[in-house]
């Protein structure tokens, strides 16, 4: 029987700072990333003399630090310098246009019309800004892979990267983040693009389990009251962390979670059991990411995956059609696109009185994927 004492009353918490468990939390100290650090401020640093920035690309797997890396240089180009800085988040802005809203925003501090202005007017009154301000822009595309995914990636990075011949003194440099490792970048893009790209390319590993230790111990100490997390469940979080191919996103949320489940229990402390509790919902985060980030349209089939339990892609085409009406073409677009996210998995093989045929087969549980649906 828990003794009084170890219950929480109705005003207290396990927690001293939730918002240093939230996934956009910016730490302090970032740990384990000097090199990556280093390559990027290198990168960063001709902004600071007034010139063009080089451009970048960043790669890694989920969950690596590649966001949380450019997020605390732009913030110390926007605290200690003049220089413009723009995040923008590829798998929420997956178009040309999009982007350029979004940079749009992020020089004038305010949004550009709903309606009635051209990509052309857009681009205008951004590199005529930059020129009449003698100011230098430099542009991260977080998640740049959705932009290749919808095909966008190309026409974006070359209005980005030709910009100073449309408007001459327009000074802008780019940083690509990419967590599709399996995604070349410079083969995404034209040859246009590729004879003025030329980045320097930063990867980012996945971290080990002493590292993911070391990390989410900081943010224990200064998310947490003192000994409600102790050195087990910290391990025990580490160590499912570290099954996610390191991704520091999951050891977060699960932390989270654990002390939400703790308090739920009315108990100061989190156990082992709040951890493998949360884990069965953090471990489907990355999941209703994806899901939220996709059309009507890759919804759609997407269900029909589920409902029908994967299959041959020719009997998937047949239930997809009688739903939704649209053609092959537009069906074998969405189903890569489905693919490259990593919510499903395709595989050719060959099967009596088809010859060869495309197997689908969901890459989550399809109860998990209903439910997000």
């Amino acid at each position: 029987m828990t003794e009084d004492g170890d219950m929480l009353g109705w005003d207290e918490s396990v927690f001293r700072d939730e918002h240093v468990l939230e996934i956009d939390y910016v730490p302090e100290t970032f740990h384990h990333r000097d090199s990556q650090m280093e390559s990027l401020k290198y990168a960063l640093r001709p902004a600071v003399r007034g010139s063009r920035p080089l451009n970048v690309i960043a790669r890694g797997p989920p969950g690596t630090g590649k966001t949380t890396a450019v997020q605390k240089l732009f913030g110390e180009l926007r605290a200690e310098t003049d220089v413009l800085v723009a995040r923008v988040n590829c798998q929420v802005d997956a178009t040309r246009y999009a982007v350029f809203s979004s940079l749009f925003e992020a020089v004038f501090d305010y949004e550009p019309p709903a309606s009635g202005i051209s990509f052309r007017e857009l681009f205008e009154q951004i590199t005529d800004h930059l020129v009449e301000e003698d100011a230098v822009l430099a542009v991260a595309l977080d998640d740049v892979n959705y932009l290749a995914y919808e095909n966008e990636i190309s026409e974006t990075l070359y209005s980005l990267l030709r910009a100073h011949e449309s408007q001459t003194g327009a000074r802008i440099g780019v940083i690509v983040i990419s967590s599709d490792t399996d995604l070349e970048l410079l083969d995404a893009v034209d040859e246009r693009v590729q004879s003025v790209f030329r980045p320097e390319e930063v990867f980012f590993p996945p971290y080990d389990q002493p590292e993911i230790v070391d990390i989410l111990d900081e943010r224990v100490e200064r998310g947490f009251q003192p000994d409600a997390v102790g050195p087990t469940v910290l391990d025990r979080v580490a160590e499912l962390t570290a099954d996610h191919d390191g991704d520091l996103r999951m050891g977060i949320d699960l932390l989270r979670r654990a002390g939400l489940n703790a308090e739920m229990a009315g108990r100061r402390t989190v156990a082992s059991e709040d951890v493998d509790a949360a884990y069965e919902t953090a471990k489907h985060v990355q999941l209703s990411r994806d899901v939220n980030a996709l059309s009507d349209t890759e919804r759609d089939l997407l269900g029909v995956i589920a409902s029908e339990g994967g299959g041959h892609a020719g009997d998937v085409f047949e239930a997809f059609n009688d739903q939704t009406g649209l053609a092959y073409t537009r069906y074998a677009e969405v189903l890569n696109k489905l693919e490259r996210v990593g919510l499903i998995d395709t595989q050719y093989t060959s099967v009596e009185g088809r010859g060869r045929t495309r197997m689908i087969e969901l890459a989550y549980d399809a109860d998990a994927v209903a439910e997000r649906l």
